[in-house]
């Protein structure tokens, strides 16, 4: 109960009527101690009427009159004489005089507040106005200890009436914070369960009902929120459906692709002149297409496992990844240079990051291949503190200006004509995987660069 909002607003509404009724409890005390030396005030004024009446009492009826005033003795001062109407032996000597004709409401707190940490019985001296005006000034002698008990019972009856208010206010307040509040929040809680076991159906989007209109606005903006998912959803969906078909029908399409290229060998060894001519732009065609198919299938996997990271000799991952590139680039007058230290180690997955290698140095060949003069493809490697840093440049032509705002978009980023701009999608996706980021650090009429940048620590850069 004690976690749940209602049960702590009952115990904080319980805690708030407390305090306020302790905040007024040394006020409504002081009223009571006033109150209560009026009265005796007001006794003893009755009592000394019976003196005026009969100057002559007899010493058993002053005794009475004093008992029943609960007073030692009873000045009156009429006529400017100051007279003693009623008097009887005090126990102790008075140590202390008010005069209720001159009190603050500040005087009165202070003194109820001392009378009740005193717990001695004293006598003490009250001074009032008499009741009708019958007289100038009416003092009287009393003990202190009746009226601190009477303070004290007046107290804990205060403080037990408020203890009841404050229940019966929590428990109404509950009650209509419920009805009013916690209810709607619980159906919107249920809504929300609702949805989520099945966010691709329509029907269970909630409709705003709330009467509050702050828990009304809440329900619009999860409705809105509701709606945009589903739609997400079903768009991931149809986009899910249209991937899994793209990439079968790219797996036949790129079968079909290989068998025709391997026709390509024999039209090229064909001694017409027309053959001759057409047969290199068929066989750089077909080329396309089947890189284009494989690309979009290795993109696909989308179960790809994630890198099994090792500590791996940097040098003889570069060499592997130029290998092929520079059997490829033969007749292109492009040449490679490697500044990596000879012991260099990195931490990552040593397919993956040759994946990530090759396709850089792939791109850069080709962009050099495609001007016709040649040029330099340059790896260089750098070990910080935090991360370890690869650079693969190139003195090419530089990227196009669509290919620099889409550059790791799949099928948008690709730099030259027929690229399907998946290399860089790709590469960009693997060393993500390893907590690294790669980044275009310049590219102009002068070149390319492009940096690798894997942590050393656990977290992601």
């Amino acid at each position: 109960m004690f976690n749940s909002l209602s049960g702590r607003l009952v115990i904080l509404t319980i805690i708030f009527v407390m305090l306020a009724e302790v905040l007024i409890f040394v006020p409504s005390i002081a009223r009571f101690r006033e109150d209560y030396m009026l009265n005796r005030l007001e006794r003893a004024q009755i009592a000394s009427l019976a003196l005026l009446a009969d100057d002559m009492i007899d010493e058993e009826l002053e005794a009475e009159l004093l008992l029943n005033a609960e007073v030692f003795n009873v000045v009156l001062r009429r006529d400017e004489v100051r007279q003693l109407m009623l008097a009887s032996p005090m126990p102790r000597p008075i140590v202390e005089t008010f005069d209720l004709r001159e009190s603050t409401a500040f005087s009165l707190i202070g003194d109820a507040t001392r009378r009740l940490l005193q717990p001695e019985n004293e006598v003490i001296r009250v001074i009032g106005a008499p009741v009708r005006d019958a007289g100038l000034l009416i003092e009287i002698t009393m003990e202190t200890a009746p009226m601190r008990m009477a303070m004290l019972d007046y107290g804990v009856r205060i403080l037990i009436l408020s203890a009841v208010i404050s229940i019966v206010t929590a428990a109404l307040l509950f009650v209509a914070m419920r009805a009013l509040l916690l209810k709607p929040i619980k159906g919107v809680v249920g809504h929300m369960q609702r949805y989520a076991q099945a966010p691709e159906d329509a029907r269970r989007i909630i409709e705003p009902s709330a009467s509050v209109t702050e828990l009304y606005e809440a329900e619009v903006a999860l409705r809105t929120m509701q709606t945009d998912l589903t739609q997400a959803l079903k768009q991931k969906e149809r986009l899910a459906q249209l991937g899994s078909a793209v990439s079968k029908i790219s797996h036949d399409l790129r079968n079909i692709l290989t068998s025709a290229q391997l026709f390509t060998d024999r039209i090229e060894m064909s001694e017409d002149p027309t053959v001759k001519r057409m047969a290199p732009k068929l066989v750089g065609s077909i080329t396309r297409a089947v890189h284009l198919c494989e690309s979009t299938l290795a993109f696909g996997k989308a179960e790809e496992p994630g890198p099994t990271l090792t500590m791996v000799a940097l040098p003889e991952l570069i060499e592997d990844a130029l290998a092929g590139e520079r059997l490829a680039s033969a007749g292109h007058d492009i040449s490679f240079a490697v500044d990596v230290p000879a012991d260099m180690m990195i931490r990552a997955d040593p397919e993956q990051m040759y994946r990530v290698l090759s396709n850089l140095v792939r791109n850069a060949r080709q962009a050099l291949a495609a001007t016709g003069r040649g040029g330099e493809i340059a790896l260089r490697a750098n070990d910080t503190e935090n991360a370890w840093e690869i650079e693969v440049s190139d003195t090419g032509p530089g990227l196009p200006t669509k290919a620099q705002t889409h550059l790791f978009t799949p099928f948008q980023g690709g730099a030259r004509k027929g690229g399907s701009g998946l290399g860089l999608a790709i590469a960009a996706e693997l060393v993500k995987g390893h907590g690294g980021r790669l980044q275009l650090l310049r590219t102009d009429e002068n070149g390319t660069v492009f940096c690798i940048t894997l942590p050393k620590g656990d977290g992601t850069l």
